[in-house]
């Protein structure tokens, strides 16, 4: 099983892009440094996002995106597909070479609580469960967006206007798709579809993990459709030995993703 590190993924993003003619190009850069890559696959009005590696022992989602982003640009369905392989490619680092549990970036901030949705209601639970300080998960940075990684996502979002998004984690096989009276009414229909042809259960997010996000930051600047999608099953972080037998079920949910339109119409 390949070992999905900073070298890893520039390396098979350069790959894809000589092979299959796709547009690679930096969104930002990471804390210290690393550049944060996409790739665009296929055409056509409609632009979808797929965002691997927030967390940073969640490094199974990495090779998901780049399985996905190659198999998509065999067969493209008509929808413009833009991948970020690895949101947070310090995290990842430091999560693959030193610290098994690390989720957060560089700077000891999780990502996935560090985007302006709520963000104070989160800080407040954060707060309440001890969590004051930069750590390994949990911990939302000073401000919502303080992070580079945070705001690459950001202005990628600003700039394209994408019709819908979707941010791989582990684990749990769940699908989280709500945020309150933004959430345009179809993003159901396709979670559930997605959890049809996967296996996976829609659900709810536990309290602390309610807000912050990048889904739910992205329904709310929008009222279009955001999913969180778990992947896999057990503790992260999950051995790489497990990608193979979960992959399928990821292949599934995503061609339904980048398949089907789902859009609120903007007033």
């Amino acid at each position: 099983m390949d070992f999905p590190d900073y070298q890893f993924q520039t390396d098979t993003l350069r790959r894809l892009a000589a092979r299959y003619g796709l547009r690679r190009y930096a969104i930002g850069e990471s804390l210290c440094g690393r550049a944060i890559m996409a790739a665009d696959a296929g055409s056509g009005s409609q632009r979808v996002l797929l965002v691997g590696g927030v967390h940073g022992n969640e490094y199974l989602t990495v090779l998901a995106a780049l399985r996905f982003l190659e198999e998509y640009a065999q067969k493209p369905t008509g929808v413009q597909l833009t991948v970020v392989p690895c949101l947070n490619p310090d995290g990842t680092q430091i999560a693959l070479c030193t610290d098994k549990n690390w989720k957060a970036n560089a700077r000891g901030v999780d990502l996935n609580h560090n985007f302006d949705a709520d963000w104070q209601q989160v800080k407040a639970k954060e707060i309440a469960l001890g969590i004051t300080k930069p750590s390994a998960t949990r911990y939302g940075g000073v401000c919502p967006v303080s992070e580079p990684e945070t705001r690459a996502l950001v202005r990628l979002c600003e700039a394209t206007r994408f019709e819908r998004v979707l941010a791989l984690h582990s684990q749990g096989r769940e699908i989280y798709w709500d945020f309150g009276a933004d959430t345009p009414p179809c993003c159901l229909q396709m979670a559930e579809q997605m959890a049809a042809v996967s296996g996976y259960q829609t659900a709810a997010p536990e309290d602390i993990a309610t807000g912050g996000g990048f889904k739910d930051w992205f329904i709310r600047r929008f009222s279009r459709c955001g999913f969180t999608v778990e992947m896999g099953w057990g503790k992260n972080p999950l051995p790489l030995t497990d990608f193979e037998a979960e992959y399928p079920r990821v292949r599934q949910l995503l061609a339904v993703f980048t398949g089907s339109s789902c859009m609120k119409k903007e007033e």
